[in-house]
Order: C-alpha cells, then sequence, then structure tokens
C-alpha cells in the first residue's frame, strides 16, 4: 500500500513540474514574440513618409527567426492548429512588410497579437480551463 501511493505522488509532482515548466516557456515565449510585435507596430504607425522600412524587415526577419526556434519546443504540448495560425499570420506580416504595405501589416500583427493571447489564456491554469 506504502508503495502505491508513493508512485502516486511522485507521479503528480512530476505531472505539476512538468506543467509549471511548460506554463512559464510558453508564457515567456509569447510574451517576447508579444512584445517584439509591439515595437514592431509602433515602427509601421508612424507616418508614411517616417517608416524605415529597412528596420521593419529586420524586425520582422527577427521575429520570425524567434518563433522558429520557439515553435519547435512549444509544437511538443501545444496544438499544431493554433501553432500553424500564428505561423501563417507571421508569414503574411512578412509579406506585407517586405511590399511596404503597413496598413495591411498593422491588421495581420493585430491578429497575430489576438492570437498568442488567446494560446496563453487557452494554457494557463486558471479555474475557468479546469471546468
Amino acid at each position: 500500500m506504502f508503495k502505491e501511493i508513493a508512485i502516486s505522488i511522485i507521479i503528480i509532482v512530476i505531472i505539476l513540474i512538468g506543467n509549471t515548466v511548460t506554463g512559464n516557456y510558453t508564457k515567456a515565449s509569447i510574451e517576447e514574440t508579444t512584445n517584439n510585435l509591439q515595437d514592431l507596430k509602433e515602427e509601421i504607425m508612424k507616418e508614411e513618409n517616417e517608416i524605415n522600412s529597412d528596420l521593419a524587415i529586420q524586425k520582422i526577419d527577427k521575429i520570425q527567426e524567434m518563433w522558429d526556434i520557439r515553435y519547435e519546443k512549444l509544437a511538443y504540448y501545444i496544438e499544431h492548429n493554433e501553432l500553424e495560425k500564428v505561423e501563417t499570420e507571421l508569414s503574411g506580416l512578412n509579406g506585407y512588410i517586405n511590399k511596404e504595405e503597413y496598413i495591411e501589416a498593422v491588421a495581420t500583427l493585430d491578429r497575430s497579437i489576438y492570437i498568442l493571447n488567446h494560446i496563453k489564456d487557452k494554457l494557463s491554469f486558471d479555474l475557468k480551463n479546469i471546468f
């Protein structure tokens, strides 16, 4: 009887630790990506003649590289459908910025941020997510 209780406690502790680690990694990844997207949004929301297109391209390339690295780890425990939505929006954002279509880029950027926040809310350890 003692062995079964000990094994059960160990399994519960492992699950709680795993949930904490993955939750923290997800939160950090999403916050970093969201902050970078907000910086990009500030850059492309400037007046048309003040936008530095080279800087905007560098920022979206940095965001895309960072997301590619994070994507591989997040794919282990987050639905691929959710991650593919972010990937699609970032690809569209990259295209709009390279074409210097900043109005469309802002809309795509806002959708990207919304999807990222949805993933964070969906995976947070909260009472509404349990029931």
